[in-house]
């Protein structure tokens, strides 16, 4: 369900009237607070010509995209808002066309955002926030059945005896060929599958065709998502991280490295200063545990670290990665693999503890696409699991942590030495400078 349809559901359930209006690239006060009418052109803000439009003093009044106000030498449409927005003041609001108070407090506003850092913290604090988060498969496969299949047979002038969908053909769609929070580029996806079905039938094809998971190739060519999450796990140094974004979760790789040189750390992927303090907080967590690990300290001495997260081109933030890029330099530094159906999130301290972070639900549906069957969070989080939905809790292991020992003995590979095996030879094992063969 989209934002829109969502406020259109609300003015349904209350029995009132819904107008949206949208405030993407608004950058002139006078468009909320209207020109005054010695002006040639006058016309009242669009809050008033909402109301007119809807024709009742108490609507359901969307004001959609509201983080896409931005302000000008005109002013600031932003603080245009705050006595709309504030019950406190809005029982006075003064149009400038007007020019006489108008009762704005049984309005019922709806402000819409898909980043919320770019609303000005005045504004936000006028705000009730709810956060709608990411439709976990199971519902995006309901959704297609139910909704956009039958929207996108019509849209192509097909019957449903011409045309249909296997639940397979669906999922296939859903993992392979998007990763949204939403269902927009799923329906895309249908849409494209119905259009070269009706170009069959415009061909002079009789029958009727059923979309399997192997016909899902014919018409949308190769997958553009695969799981990737074996291939990348198969050496010492490379941890899987769980992200938010504000189009949903997703996975993250954090790969580390050694090579002679003086003990500096390099850090690349377009990472963000809170991240890179991460990184630096899991080294020194590292250094200052070398000996309680069993590593060699003398490796910090003499040899420069790089740390890299995969997908440069994209910018990354956030304390959440600290977990990650912990157990990602013990990985390297004592050559035990971590284990590729293990992902992990948390910002750590340089006590050692694991601390919570956001995103938890987003997160963990974002593991379940990715084939990862155990996830790692800060027992803070343990609340926020009941976000999650039953099907996705059910299906997958959570281990809860409070210190990063604990992570270790949940994310690394037993130690082949330990079990009296000879190891494999390493990363960390390798003389400085050397490198591995690429996995196959």
């Amino acid at each position: 369900m989209s934002k829109t349809s969502l406020g259109q559901s609300i003015s349904r359930a209350t029995n009132r009237k819904f107008v949206r209006q949208s405030l993407g690239g608004v950058h002139d006060e006078a468009e909320i607070r209207g020109h005054r009418r010695t002006y040639i052109g006058a016309l009242p803000g669009r809050i008033i010509q909402g109301i007119k439009r809807a024709r009742s003093k108490n609507p359901v009044f969307m004001l959609d995209e509201v983080d896409k106000l931005s302000a000008s030498f005109h002013g600031d449409p932003s603080a245009a808002l705050l006595e709309v927005l504030d019950p406190e003041q809005n029982a006075s609001f003064q149009d400038h066309y007007l020019d006489v108070p108008f009762d704005l407090s049984q309005v019922f506003f709806i402000a819409t955002a898909n980043i919320l850092d770019t609303v000005p913290a005045p504004l936000r604090d006028r705000m009730e926030i709810i956060e709608l988060p990411g439709y976990a498969e199971e519902d995006k496969l309901k959704i297609a059945l139910r909704y956009l299949v039958p929207r996108q047979l019509e849209a192509s002038g097909l019957q449903s005896e011409q045309l249909t969908f296997t639940e397979d053909a669906l999922r296939e769609v859903i993992r392979g060929y998007t990763r949204e929070a939403g269902v927009r580029q799923l329906e895309r996806q249908i849409a494209a599958i119905c259009r070269g079905v009706a170009t069959r039938f415009a061909e002079g094809f009789k029958g009727g065709i059923t979309i399997d998971a192997g016909l899902v190739l014919t018409y949308l060519g190769p997958a553009k998502f695969f799981n990737e999450v074996a291939l990348r796990t198969s050496l010492p140094g490379v941890a899987t991280g769980l992200a938010w974004t504000p189009v949903g979760g997703d996975i993250l790789f954090v790969e580390a490295t050694k090579m002679a040189g003086e003990g500096k750390l390099i850090l690349t992927g377009q990472l963000g200063d809170v991240m890179k303090e991460s990184a630096q907080a899991a080294l020194s967590l590292v250094k200052s545990r070398a000996a309680m690990i069993g590593i060699d300290a003398e490796l910090f001495r003499k040899n420069d670290l790089h740390v890299h997260i995969p997908a440069g081109a994209i910018p990354k933030d956030g304390p959440s990665a600290g977990i990650t890029i912990f157990v990602a330099l013990v990985s390297l530094f004592t050559g035990r693999r971590i284990r590729n159906d293990v992902a992990m999130t948390g910002e750590i301290s340089l006590r050692g503890l694991v601390l919570p972070v956001g995103g938890i639900k987003e997160k963990v549906l974002a593991a379940k696409r990715a084939g990862i069957s155990s996830v790692l969070l800060p027992d803070f989080n343990r609340k926020d699991l009941e976000e999650v939905p039953a099907p996705v809790r059910e299906s997958m292991r959570f281990e809860f942590l409070e210190t990063v020992d604990q992570a270790l003995s949940l994310a690394l590979e037993p130690d082949k030495r330990e079990q009296g095996t000879e190891p494999s030879r390493s990363q960390s094992e390798l003389p400085s400078g050397d490198s591995l063969p690429p996995a196959l």
